[in-house]
């Protein structure tokens, strides 16, 4: 019968369908707020000197961009936490593997390293002031230590769990050490190495902005939001923290992409939902 027919969708036409349902959800809280802050100043609910209205925060954000100061911020922003992110998750990467292959350093090293990931990241900040100062060399340092401790854990972890038989198998071919690094350690390991990078990309992230609201020398977005409150600028503020979240957007996004590109090949249940 043809009302019992169902229309065939094609796999493409359902994704595009499934996300765009999820970008209509994601959206609904964010533009619920926007309308209840628009709505307090609109109709005089509040005028509290904490907050500002939304259109305030639209002309500052758009004057900042104009001026140049904006872009500027977030250009050397992105420079610091691309330059730590580098050296952090290759040397973690690196490190990570080096260890991960020998079992005397998992049983030696292993329980130190997960002791010194309890340590909070900000409290390295007055060593790192004593070795290298306020200037741009502190800030690289603390963003590198940010990235390097996930990638390293991960690749430990994910190195140590291969399997003993995909070795084996390597040794039957006679794989030299660098082959099977290639052709079996990283890509078991691929998954675990993976989540320590998703970290350090958000990790690196939260360094940038907490190394330029706390090592105060020097221009940045965490500057921008340090100067806005010391002058009580709250519009200025807000459009800092805006463009935080669409930075942490943006990177999550591309985290996303690359896991699905690095990962395709384990097929869609190695992928996150």
């Amino acid at each position: 019968m043809a009302d019992d027919q169902q229309t065939i969708v094609s796999p493409a036409v359902a994704a595009a369908r499934l996300q765009s349902r999820r970008i209509r959800r994601g959206l609904t809280l964010p533009l619920v707020l926007l309308a209840v802050w628009w709505a307090a100043y609109a109709f005089g609910w509040t005028d509290s000197k904490l907050f500002v209205a939304p259109a305030t925060v639209v002309e500052t954000g758009a004057r900042l961009l104009a001026e140049g100061e904006l872009g500027h911020a977030l250009g050397l922003s992105l420079l610091r936490d691309v330059a730590g992110l580098t050296i952090g998750a290759s040397s973690g990467l690196v490190v990570g593997i080096l260890l991960g292959l020998s079992r005397w350093s998992r049983l030696l090293i292993g329980p130190t390293l997960h002791t010194i990931k309890q340590i909070s990241l900000f409290a390295w900040i007055p060593l790192i002031m004593v070795w290298f100062g306020l200037g741009e060399m502190s800030k690289i340092v603390f963003i590198s230590l940010a990235a390097f401790f996930p990638v390293l854990l991960n690749t430990f972890e994910g190195v140590g769990s291969v399997s003993r038989d995909l070795v084996e198998v390597s040794r039957v071919f006679v794989f030299s050490r660098l082959q099977l690094i290639r052709h079996v350690v990283i890509p078991s390991a691929m998954p675990s190495i993976f989540t320590g990078f998703y970290l350090a990309l958000i990790y690196s992230w939260l360094a940038t902005l907490g190394a330029e609201y706390l090592l105060t020398s020097g221009e940045g977005i965490g500057n921008l939001l340090s100067d806005g409150r010391e002058n009580f600028w709250m519009d200025q503020i807000l459009v800092g923290i805006f463009i935080v979240g669409l930075v942490g957007f943006a990177l999550n996004w591309l985290a996303a992409q690359l896991e699905k590109r690095l990962l395709r090949w384990r097929g869609p249940s190695a992928l996150h939902k």
